[in-house]
Order: C-alpha cells, then sequence, then structure tokens
C-alpha cells in the first residue's frame, strides 16, 4: 500500500480506443450498466447499481453493502494495484458504470474516470479490516447503493461470525494468556481478531536496525506480517514466529474469507 510512483499508460489513446468501440456497438448489445438516461436512475432506486472497483478489497465491500453487478479492474495477481496499467476494456467497464470504488493509495482511478468519460460517482473506499471501521464502511456504501438491507443482513451475519472466529482464536492462546505481538500498520486488525497484545507496529517501510533492537526487546510471540507489502523475516534472530496476513480477498469477493484465513494461520502459529 505504499504511495508508488505510478506508470500510467496512455489514457488518451484508451479514450480513443474507446470511443471507437462505442462507435461499433449494435442494438444487439448488451447494455448492462450503461449510466445513461433514466436506465441507471431506475437501476440505482432499485438497489441495482453498476459498480467498478479497482481491486477485489473494493469489491469484497461493495459486495458486503449489497451491489451485484461488480467489475473489478486489478487482477488479483496484481498485488500492488498502483502497479497496474489500464487497459481499453476498463476504460469500457468504466464507462457504463454508476459507481467506481477505489482507494486513496490507487491514484490512477479519477485519471481512468476522466478519459473513459464516465458520469460514475467516483468513491474513495477507507481499506480496513478492522471490524468497526468495515462495518461502518460498508454502511457508507450501501447508502450510497440505496441497498441497505442487503447490508444489514451481511452485518449480522460478519458480527456473528466475527465473535466466533475471536472466540476460537482466545481458546487457542498459549497457556491461556493473550501473545505478544508485532504488527504491520496494516495487519493490526488481525491481532485484534486474536485479542492479541500488540506490543509495536512496524511499516510500510522495511524495519531498520534501531527498530529491530526495539521491537525484539520486546519479546513477541508473532510477528503479523502483511502478505502484500513483505519484505522477509521482520525480527530476524528473535525467536517469534512470522505471520502471513492477506488483507485482499480472493475473486469470490466474500470479505468474511478474509478473517477466516487470518484466523486458520494465526491458530495454527499459536501451537506449541
Amino acid at each position: 500500500m505504499a504511495r508508488t510512483r505510478v506508470r500510467i499508460i496512455s489514457l488518451l489513446a484508451l479514450s480513443t480506443t474507446l470511443a471507437l468501440v462505442a462507435g461499433c456497438g449494435d442494438d444487439n448489445n448488451d447494455t448492462k450498466g450503461s449510466n445513461s438516461g433514466s436506465d441507471s436512475d431506475s437501476k440505482k432506486s432499485a438497489g441495482r447499481p453498476t459498480v467498478v472497483v479497482t481491486t477485489t478489497w473494493e469489491g469484497a465491500f461493495a459486495k458486503a453493502a449489497g451491489a451485484e453487478d461488480i467489475k473489478v479492474i486489478v487482477p488479483q495477481s496484481v498485488h500492488h494495484a498502483p502497479d497496474y496499467d489500464p487497459k481499453p476494456s476498463d476504460l469500457a467497464a468504466v464507462a457504463k458504470a454508476d459507481f467506481v470504488l477505489y482507494a486513496p493509495f490507487e491514484p490512477y482511478a479519477a485519471k481512468i474516470k476522466e478519459a473513459a468519460g464516465s458520469k460514475a460517482e467516483l468513491v474513495e473506499v477507507n481499506l480496513d479490516n478492522d471490524p468497526e471501521k468495515a462495518g461502518a464502511e460498508v454502511a457508507r456504501l450501501a447508502a450510497l447503493f440505496g441497498t441497505d438491507e442487503a447490508a444489514r443482513k451481511w452485518k449480522s451475519g460478519f458480527d456473528t461470525e466475527y465473535a466466533r472466529l475471536n472466540g476460537e482464536l482466545k481458546a487457542a492462546w498459549p497457556g491461556g494468556q493473550s501473545p505478544a505481538v508485532v504488527s504491520q500498520v496494516f495487519t493490526a486488525w488481525s491481532a485484534k481478531l486474536a485479542g492479541a497484545t500488540t506490543v509495536g507496529t512496524y511499516g510500510p517501510e522495511a524495519v531498520t536496525p534501531a527498530q529491530l533492537a526495539e521491537l525484539s526487546a520486546k519479546k513477541p510471540a508473532l510477528v503479523l506480517d502483511n502478505a502484500h507489502m513483505s519484505t522477509g523475516t521482520v525480527l530476524p534472530g528473535s525467536g517469534a514466529r512470522q505471520v502471513k496476513i492477506v488483507n485482499y480477498p480472493g475473486n469470490e469477493l466474500d470479505l468474511l474469507a478474509v478473517y477466516r484465513n487470518a484466523a486458520a494461520e494465526l491458530k495454527k502459529a499459536m501451537q506449541p
């Protein structure tokens, strides 16, 4: 999630390509997702917006909020979304969207929308898997989409599953004691899920020698590393077990799967 300088391919050229593609259309083309005229208005009022998202993370938030027609631009295989080069097909999807969801560390989103000539509403999403923050963001998106009831249903299921995972992890504490952990700044939510005691944080930059000495001195049992920004072994020689935490959901856009996967990794790491 570092603020990486982004290489944007020629969006003007892509805009021209998009215009040519649009000009070749006919009445038989599937116009689902078009944001022109009353069709877009009726879809929004019916709670069926067409949503384009930059990554699966925004996509999972949108799905949790109740959106069903979701197009993900950046493939899951690209760990750092700012490194992705948009394609003409991406612009075509944006041109038909009601909403375009992006994160602040993905600075090309506004340029994609501008190049595509879309009238979509550009929405910045706070990507944080902390349960309170995630719940608030899902509710906010649902208010924009007109899908409040679907979001409330999701939140009810989420709260139940989160409580279950939290209970299982607390039952797995070594010796019945909350483990001391060091978290990467974007994996703090997983420490909370485990009920762990955070004794220090690092990142997003690599740990400096001074930080290494300081964090190692706190004798953490676990280091919760960010799988998308890993710099290798964080506290070598400290004896702490390093746990890989994944923030992004898979292509199924299931946000709960992120918590289940993190819980499984944490439980494994806490075993003797």
